[in-house]
């Protein structure tokens, strides 16, 4: 019976060391961008259902943004981005803003409702968006400002964050 149990007690302790290798593997083929990291290259659809590839801007700084029709504080922050697209010049900033939502109708009653006046595109799989998954999106909202030569400097700048790397005050 003794030699039973240790046998049982080990097969547990395996299991348990197999569980907590396939959660290391899981979560090291998450992705995070870092600061100085490239803007992962993209392509998704727009309201129109036009593709819009990433890789098409250049020269400009870009604020990508995540955001969802259901979330209340990305709905505020889509405001605060209407200000600043309104403030800053579009050849000197890009501003992307991709749901993930799943329900295309939400979405483009989100974009209305806001009266959000940038790019929006639509990666509708929730938080196992492609994209999502490149960012290393872990909330909402989230958004990441890359320089003219494609680098990430700032991961959910503020409103002066933006207006200093831009040296437009």
């Amino acid at each position: 019976m003794k030699v039973l149990c240790t046998v049982q007690a080990n097969q547990i302790k395996m299991k348990k060391v197999i569980l907590l290798c396939m959660m290391f593997l899981s979560l090291s083929g998450y992705s995070q961008i870092a600061i100085g990291d490239c803007i992962p290259n993209f392509q998704l659809k727009d309201a129109n259902d036009q593709a819009i590839s990433i890789s098409a801007i250049d020269d400009r700084y870009i604020l990508v943004d995540f955001w969802a029709s259901w979330c209340a504080p990305c709905r505020a922050t889509n405001k605060k981005l209407v200000q600043i697209r309104n403030k800053f010049s579009a050849e000197e900033l890009v501003i992307i803003g991709i749901s993930i939502d799943v329900e295309k109708s939400k979405w483009l009653k989100a974009i209305e409702k806001d009266k959000i006046n940038y790019t929006q595109l639509i990666d509708p799989n929730g938080f196992d968006a492609k994209t999502a998954v490149q960012f290393g999106v872990e909330q909402l909202p989230a958004s990441y400002l890359f320089d003219k030569s494609g680098k990430l400097i700032a991961i959910n700048p503020t409103y002066e964050t933006i207006s200093n790397k831009l040296n437009l005050k």
